[in-house]
């Protein structure tokens, strides 16, 4: 009985796929796309009724079982004769997609690209255009809705002291960096930004100038050190072997573990005092929401202070009614040494000299990586100090699981930030401005200028890691890459299994 209810079950099946088939579709696969195999539907119910006939008729297994073969043998569809997906799917467009305009276009910029597009008839602020023809005129390639990923700190509210000066950028006025913020601050000769520690971690690149910076850790061991001024490159591994006190040179980092104390003096080595960038691994954070010890004094009753540090409550008749922050002092000597400690020096030092390493040098360009690898004690932050030359570019290429916080120190950038789903936004970039990229956006940084261009990718990890587009293509197999991109033979062999890091002009 059970193989007679398989039979019929089969059977109604078989007449209602029939039923349903189209003209011009074979009961087997056709050997030839061009030749098909046509089945009319009433010669399908004719074969299907035949079928229920035999299975009423003869309810054995036998008869059941050639319904059940019947069925099963027809072929499994395939794709083996279909056309490339390529050839089936429209192609890119080869529409030009180049810089309309740069900062120093004498015409004004206008909202026109090819055929699409029309004049600015109203007002406009033309210096911001002239720096953005990529918003006012994005490429026909942009698609969808990416966040702003652009902000100079040219528009970020300056905090001015007596001394120098501070400003910052976090998702206060750039909403997508979300994993870390950064600041600008500028000292005098001398000039302090005085003791104080965060909930962060610090980094920092030194711009311009030279600063003294002071620390302990929470074992007592104490650290003095100054990053700046320019001498001969050195290898790695000399770089690493001189106490920090002796070395000075420009571009060189430090870096400040979460709630380590710590203080920045700028010295007199340049009568311009410094100026430098510090990355903080956290978007909301404020430099205005730092711990600062003349703050925190304060608002110490002086009785406990003086029983704190066992003196007379008069020691405390001159400390400030509030803070600090940013102060004028004497520069410090040149031959600063670190306080005797019986606890003796912490074991890895908190600057680290990048511009005393040699650059790897590229075909249009250079890189210096610092990561925990050669920086130890700076395990939350990792650098790519990259230049570009004028017609190159940062390959295309993408950061598997971290954010990319990025800081350009001169020339003009473009980059197209890929955000999946067809979404795609380009910016344009000029020193002093900050990137951001999403963890796993692929993008690119194409020199647009007619000068080197100089950016640092900053990112909150311990080692730093790229992905590149080009070396993935060439080291898949490339029946793989040519059934996507139809790309010839010639081509796939052209891709290069090593990374570029740096793309020359053409």
């Amino acid at each position: 009985m059970l193989n007679f209810s398989k039979a019929i079950l089969c059977a109604v099946v078989l007449a209602k796929y029939a039923a349903a088939a189209p003209a011009g579709v074979s009961s087997s696969v056709a050997s030839s796309a061009t030749a098909p195999v046509s089945i009319a539907p009433s010669s399908a119910f004719a074969s299907a009724s035949s079928a229920v006939s035999s299975a009423f008729a003869s309810p054995s297994s036998s008869s059941a079982d050639n319904v059940l073969r019947h069925t099963s043998s027809t072929a499994p569809s395939t794709t083996s004769s279909a056309a490339p997906e390529w050839e089936t799917v429209a192609p890119a467009s080869d529409d030009p997609n180049g810089i309309l305009w740069t900062e120093g276009s004498t015409s004004d910029p206008e909202g026109i690209r090819g055929s699409l597009g029309a004049t600015v008839i109203g007002p406009q602020n033309v210096p911001i255009a002239l720096q953005n023809p990529d918003l006012l005129a994005p490429p026909t390639t942009d698609s969808g809705s990416v966040q702003n990923a652009k902000w100079p700190f040219a528009l970020s509210h300056n905090r001015l002291q007596t001394g120098g000066w501070a400003r910052q950028q976090n998702v206060d006025v750039m909403p997508i960096a979300k994993s870390m913020a950064g600041v600008n601050m500028r000292l005098e000769p001398g000039a302090i930004r005085e003791l104080h520690w965060h909930k962060t971690a610090e980094w920092s690149y030194v711009i311009k100038g030279s600063v003294q910076v002071t620390a302990i850790n929470s074992d007592g061991q104490n650290y003095l050190g100054t990053a700046v001024r320019t001498y001969p490159a050195l290898p790695a591994q000399e770089v690493r072997s001189q106490s920090p006190e002796h070395i000075k040179s420009a571009g060189d980092l430090w870096y400040f573990p979460p709630g380590i104390p710590h203080s920045l003096q700028a010295t007199d080595d340049d009568p311009d005092g410094t100026e430098f960038l510090l990355v903080f691994d956290d978007g909301a954070f404020s430099e205005d929401a730092t711990f600062l010890l003349t703050d925190w004094l304060a608002h110490v009753p002086k009785e406990v202070l003086a029983k704190n540090f066992k003196v007379n409550i008069s020691a405390f008749d001159h400390i400030p009614s509030q803070q600090l922050y940013i102060f004028p002092s004497a520069a410090p000597p040149d031959n600063a040494k670190p306080v005797d400690d019986p606890q003796g020096q912490v074991p890895s030092p908190f600057i680290f000299h990048l511009s005393q390493v040699n650059a790897t040098q590229l075909d249009g360009g250079s890189v210096k990586v610092v990561d925990s690898t050669t920086f130890t004690v700076s395990t939350a932050i990792a650098v790519a100090e990259v230049t570009v030359e004028p017609g190159a570019m940062r390959e295309l290429h993408w950061h598997p699981t971290q954010d990319e916080w990025a800081y350009y120190l001169e020339g003009e950038g473009r980059v197209t930030l890929f955000a999946a789903e067809s979404n795609a936004r380009t910016f344009n970039y000029q020193a002093g401005d900050v990137g951001f990229v999403p963890a796993s956006f692929g993008h690119y940084v194409e020199n647009i200028g007619n000068t080197t261009l100089k950016f640092l990718e900053i990112f909150n990890t311990d080692r730093y890691q790229d992905i590149s587009l080009q070396q993935w293509l060439a080291l898949t197999p490339p029946d793989l890459v040519k059934a996507h991109l139809g790309l010839d033979d010639e081509t796939i062999a052209h891709l290069s299994k090593t990374k570029y890091t740096v793309v020359g002009a053409a």
